[in-house]
């Protein structure tokens, strides 16, 4: 395993083709009695805002586990390459972070389709622990 602190200017580029490349993830958010809850997510980085988002409905268990400044992990996994990213998370609901995380998540993945309750989880990336390939 080997871990990358973001100098948002300079990652290796192997790990940016991956965390760019279209791969699911899975979102790791505490529950109140502070037990793991996990969940198939899209993410995206954003790097002139230095930061990673996820899109979801407002009224799901993660956006209202991230209704404060939590503890997030998201890890994606292809084959033999990896990476997880982690960092603190926090719904967001104004229209501009709303705006800018599906406009990322439209480049990586699709055009999300209309949801008038979504929010934008945004994620402070505090490190990212890969597989070594990816360094």
């Amino acid at each position: 395993m080997s871990s990358f602190t973001p100098g948002w200017g300079a990652w290796p580029p192997a790990l940016l083709d991956f965390l760019t490349e279209r791969h699911l993830a899975t979102l790791t958010t505490l529950r109140r009695d502070g037990t793991p809850h996990v969940v198939p997510v899209g993410v995206v980085l954003d790097h002139e805002q230095q930061c990673a988002w996820i899109i979801t409905d407002g009224g799901s268990a993660k956006a209202r586990h991230l209704a404060t400044p939590s503890p997030v992990a998201v890890a994606s996994v292809e084959g033999r390459h990896w990476a997880t990213i982690e960092g603190t998370a926090v719904a967001r609901s104004d229209a501009e972070s709303v705006a800018r995380a599906c406009e990322r998540y439209a480049e990586r993945y699709r055009e999300p389709r209309e949801n008038p309750t979504r929010v934008a989880l945004r994620i402070e990336v505090s490190r990212v622990l890969c597989s070594g390939s990816l360094l």
